[in-house]
């Protein structure tokens, strides 16, 4: 079944407005997935958003879901969204996660979408692609949408935090001991921040973590009574070609309001010998697995140490890729990557097992991805941080923050930093 497809131009004034539009039309259904780079150009992304409404096929979490993936795309060769928890783990590398769920996103959740629309980067064109009603109608109804949900003042909530300050810091200490013992040489650990009974309106606090945080790969996701509200900086792999395209981060500092102290900041991330060792761990991790699917004479790194602004913070990223091999598929490629080395550490297997062992709380889609595979088989994925969680029907809501732990962390700065990525979305509810 072909799409319909019409695109219709606006003014560049009229930017924000639209896409406000189109989040609040597509939250009319069970299932969509919008994505915004914010105008970001440092990304090689396609898309200023785009946005998925409805799904006419869904593949969901069982034990031939890859296969599933496969055969969709192949057979169809259309438009896929969707999400992979970070549990997807456990199916491909026998794990386990034992902590309480408080959401129910499918560890793999992908839909063909009844409709697609979406602003390509610096191109003042709405395209909508659609399989069964007229983009014309399609295109009215997003002008219409009303943004009254996204008025009024939000409740103030105060967020659990699942472990304190004193555990935090005495668990560091341990996992710098299974460092030093040589179990591992880097982890990512998180820490839960939740609140429990809070009514939301999902589309007006990511319109307001979007507005503070502006980041290029910000995400609104909703299946069923489950929503992310995303406001990530950071790429897991994004396919154009037989291209792959991997943007680890790793170190993190503060903005200041002065523009000479701001300066200084990055200046002293850049040169902070912590920081760019843990980031040239992770960029070590994923070109190891890009050799696992790419031709491994391509695989190179682009920028190596690389600073990047953002509302609140300053982040070190680096962009690593490599040429698809041509006996791999896409699926292949995401699956020899997953989980994304940024959000875990190194060894892989290792570091997971002692992500379950002392973290308090079930990761789920946090430290996952959202995105897309477009027909023409390239793909973009983010990875889920900075993000909220919450569940209508249970009325839970929660996020989580971490850091990578090194040989050289010292406990207080890392719980300063979990608390600095907190404040970003804390602040909201303030």
């Amino acid at each position: 079944m072909n799409r319909i497809i019409k695109e219709f131009p606006f003014l560049s004034s009229d930017l924000e407005n639209l896409k406000r539009r189109m989040l609040l039309w597509a939250n009319q259904s069970n299932i969509l997935l919008f994505l915004d780079s914010n105008q970001y150009t440092h990304t090689e992304g396609r898309y200023e958003c785009i946005c998925a409404k409805g799904a006419v096929a869904q593949i969901i979490d069982d034990d031939n879901s890859l296969s599933q993936l496969k055969h969709q795309f192949e057979s169809q060769q259309d438009w896929l969204f969707g999400s992979f928890n970070y549990d997807f783990k456990n199916k491909l590398e026998q794990l386990s996660s034992e902590h309480k769920a408080h959401f129910s996103f499918p560890d793999i959740h992908l839909f063909r979408p009844e409709i697609v629309c979406y602003i390509r980067r610096k191109e003042m064109t709405l395209v909508i692609e659609s399989l069964s009603l007229p983009p014309d109608s399609v295109y009215a109804q997003i002008l219409s949408a009303t943004e009254s949900e996204m008025l009024g003042s939000i409740e103030k909530i105060n967020f659990e935090k699942r472990l304190k300050r004193e555990e935090y810091l005495k668990i560091i200490q341990i996992l710098k001991q299974h460092i030093v013992e040589g179990d591992c040489y880097e982890i990512n650990f998180c820490n839960e921040n939740y609140a429990e009974t809070v009514n939301i309106h999902p589309t007006q606090i990511f319109n307001q973590l979007n507005s503070h945080s502006k980041a290029p790969f910000a995400a609104y996701y909703k299946v069923q009574d489950q929503y992310l509200m995303c406001a990530s900086p950071e790429r897991f792999m994004h396919k154009k070609g037989n291209k792959i395209i991997a943007q680890p981060i790793k170190g993190t500092s503060s903005r200041m309001a002065d523009m000479v102290a701001d300066e200084q900041q990055k200046l002293a991330l850049l040169e902070s010998i912590k920081e760019r060792a843990e980031n040239v761990m992770i960029v070590d991790l994923m070109r190891n697995d890009l050799a696992r699917f790419c031709e491994l004479d391509s695989i190179q790194v682009d920028e190596l140490f690389g600073i990047y602004s953002f509302p609140n913070v300053h982040q070190m990223i680096s962009t690593v890729s490599g040429q698809l091999r041509g006996d791999l598929s896409l699926i292949d490629a995401l699956r020899l990557s997953f989980p994304m080395g940024s959000m875990t550490g190194a060894p892989k297997i290792m570091v997971m097992q002692l992500i379950e062992r002392y973290e308090k709380a079930r990761r789920e889609l946090f430290s996952g991805t959202v995105g897309y595979i477009s027909p023409e088989g390239d793909f973009d994925f983010n990875v889920v941080i900075r993000s909220l969680m919450y569940n209508s029907a249970s009325q839970y809501l929660s996020f989580q923050t971490g850091g990578a732990i090194t040989f050289d962390s010292n406990p207080e700065q890392e719980w300063e930093e979990t608390r600095l990525k907190a404040a970003a979305i804390e602040r909201i509810f303030q």
